[in-house]
């Protein structure tokens, strides 16, 4: 999906077309799927294994969220990365070439994107005999991947539409999502081993998302400007994730 979404650049004749309209509606989309899957398959599932293991079921819950924010925090202060339309390097000063520090930014997104789907699918394996689990980590995958389409449009666009060429662009974009599908290794892996844990893993995931949409997402849809655009494609992406969620599940 995110090879998907950097193959939009090849529709754009010049560079001028990739405009900021294409980066609201995508980013505000992939926003509020990641808002709807932080809640519907990472926070109510957690509070869920909590009860059923007799803890104190907001304390897991509270403290994975923490955690997880204060996770990406770290690492946005310390991966030096860019976002679309901006000049500012963020976190660690360096020289990288703006089109790797881009990789960078979206790398961020990934990491608890990848960590999110492969702790939902750890959680089933944990609930063989009960395929709703399954259903809900499917699910959980879905919507990831369709949230990973425009993720893989901010990357190419924006490169597009400073003067690089469609193909660099479309290849910077398809290597962008390359940390995805390793972190939903480890996390699985660690999953393995800590299953106790499992509600605090959940949350963990959640926050982190969460993070990335308070402090990315949302404000690059917007683009420094109020956007019913930016807006209305968040709720989009919110229901997409929700239904698909509870359909499946």
């Amino acid at each position: 999906m995110t090879s998907l979404g950097a193959s939009t650049v090849l529709f754009f004749r010049r560079p001028g077309d990739a405009g900021g309209t294409f980066q609201k509606v995508f980013l505000g989309f992939a926003a509020g799927v990641m808002i709807a899957a932080s809640v519907w398959s990472l926070i109510i599932p957690a509070l869920e294994e909590s009860e059923l293991a007799g803890q104190i079921v907001w304390v897991p819950a509270a403290g994975g969220i923490i955690l997880g924010a204060a996770f990406l925090f770290a690492l946005d202060n310390l991966i030096p990365h860019i976002h679309p339309f901006e000049n500012l390097i963020e976190g660690r000063s360096s020289s990288y070439k703006r089109s790797t520090l881009l990789v960078f930014a979206v790398t961020l997104h990934n990491i608890p994107e990848g960590m999110a789907v492969g702790l939902s699918f750890a959680l089933a394996l944990q609930h063989l005999a009960e395929p709703a689990y399954m259903a809900a980590a499917v699910a959980l995958a879905i919507g990831i991947g369709i949230q990973n389409f425009p993720e893989g449009a901010a990357v190419s666009l924006p490169l597009r539409q400073e003067g690089m060429s469609r193909a660099k662009s479309f290849g910077i974009g398809l290597l962008s999502g390359a940390m995805e599908p390793i972190f939903g290794v480890i996390a699985i892996l660690v999953a393995a081993y800590l299953a106790p844990i499992m509600p605090w893993l959940l949350c963990f995931a959640a926050g982190a998302m969460l993070y990335v949409v308070v402090e990315e997402l949302i404000p690059e849809a917007h683009l420094g400007e109020h956007s019913n655009t930016g807006t209305l494609s968040v709720l989009v992406g919110f229901l997409v994730m929700m239904v698909l969620d509870v359909a499946l599940g």
